[in-house]
Order: C-alpha cells, then structure tokens, then sequence
C-alpha cells in the first residue's frame, strides 16, 4: 500500500499566541490529506455520498504530539491505509517538517450508510482503489 503526501504551509491563523499551531489544527491537516488521498484516487466524498450512499466518517483517532508544528514550517503530512474490515479502515498518518516527525496518528474511518448513518459494508471496488 502506497503512502500518500500532502503539503502544508503554516498560517498565522493555525497558531496560537506563541506561534505554535494550536493542537486542534493537527486535526485539519490530517483530515484535509486524507481528503487529498481521496481525491488522488479519483474518489470526492461528495460523489460517493450521492451516488453510493456512502460517507466516511471518523469513528476513533488517536494522535502522539511529538514536536510543535511553528508558524511558516512547511508540513509533510502523509496517508497510508493500513488494514480494512467490513464497514473500517485503519489509516496511519504522519506530519513532519523536514525530517523531523511531529505527530502521528491512528485513525478508524467507518462506512456509512448517507441516508441513515448506519455502517454499511465498503464497496468492493473502493477498498480496491483505497488499498490498492
């Protein structure tokens, strides 16, 4: 399973007073590099929600703050699908700056029914282009 990157420069308005991306921030970068991953594949959540009845939603996460992320760092944030179930997924995701790792998670992405917010299997063929 290829491990996908996304970059991120950081703004002003991820700090906090000292000029440390305040840690709810993390959360962003890791949620808008998974949303990047998707995209990479050719898959739009909102495409998937319309025409599968099928969203992805966040079901367990769990961060390691390691070093603060500064204001200007220029962010390596990456994605990589680990394992998969029924109606999950596990993806381990990573932030850097340059060599340095910052934070890392593990996250539990579940497979929603759109309309009724009930897990729902993963369709064969988007395990095949998330894992694959």
């Amino acid at each position: 399973m290829d491990t996908y990157q996304h970059q991120f420069r950081v703004y002003y308005e991820d700090t906090d007073a000292g000029g440390v991306v305040y840690h709810a921030n993390y959360l962003n970068f890791f949620e808008r590099t998974r949303t990047e991953w998707l995209r990479s594949k050719g898959l739009e959540q909102s495409r998937m929600s319309q025409k599968e009845n099928i969203v992805l939603a966040i079901s367990k996460m769990d961060i390691d703050f390691i070093r603060p992320a500064r204001l200007d760092d220029l962010l390596t944030v990456t994605c990589q699908p680990t394992s998969h179930k029924r109606a999950s997924m596990i993806i381990h995701q990573t932030m850097y700056c340059g060599d340095q790792l910052l934070a890392k998670a593990t996250v539990k992405v579940a497979s929603l029914k759109a309309d009724a917010f009930r897990p729902t299997p993963f369709p064969q063929h988007l395990i095949q282009e998330l894992l694959f």
